[in-house]
Order: structure tokens, then sequence, then C-alpha cells
């Protein structure tokens, strides 16, 4: 059994914007920034929980809706002076379907 599920085609995903996938361990936020880079998250910020998929994208950042709080899309790091990280998943792109990895990146 693979453990990649696909998600849809990077085109059903707007730019700067994110799609919610049910994860084993709760929402993931599958997010696009505006340069087709995809990106794959725990969908609550280390701060307060607030839903990262309804952030603000900007560069490969998402700003929790909350607090403002930067999330660093390729760690999961919360920004400086900020401190705390949220969950990864692996994302892969094929003839433009979106592939998802519920397996957290390492």
């Amino acid at each position: 059994m693979s453990d990649w599920i696909e998600i849809g085609n990077l085109t059903d995903i707007p730019p700067q914007g994110s799609r919610i996938v049910k994860g084993p361990d709760g929402d993931i936020a599958v997010i696009r920034t505006a340069d087709d880079f995809v990106f794959a998250v725990h969908d609550q910020c280390p701060h307060k929980q607030g839903p990262l998929s309804q952030g603000i994208v900007f560069g490969h950042q998402v700003a929790c809706p909350l607090h403002n709080w930067s999330i660093d899309l390729s760690s999961g790091k919360a920004q400086a002076p900020d401190e705390g990280s949220v969950a990864c998943y692996p994302i892969k792109i094929d003839s433009g379907i979106v592939f998802l990895s519920l397996n957290k990146a390492p």
C-alpha cells in the first residue's frame, strides 16, 4: 500500500491559498505559494492553534490569522522572535497532480 494520497490538480489549489486534508493526527493544510510551490503542514499554529489554512501566504511562509505568527512552510518553524513549530508532510507533484504523504517529514 502506498503512503501517498492524491489531493487533486495543482490548479485546484488557488495561488496563495490552501486546501484541508484530514490526517491521522488532525487537519493538514496543503498550501500553494504564488510561485507554485506546494507545502503541507499541520493546520494549527503552535501559539494558540489558529488555523494556518486560513492564514495569509507570503513567499514560502504563512501568517497565522489569530496573532500573525509567521511559519516557514518548508521547515514548519515559527519565525523569530516567536518559537515553536508545526509538523510538515511530504508533497510531490506528478503531471500537475498533487500527492501528499500522511507520514510526517523527519
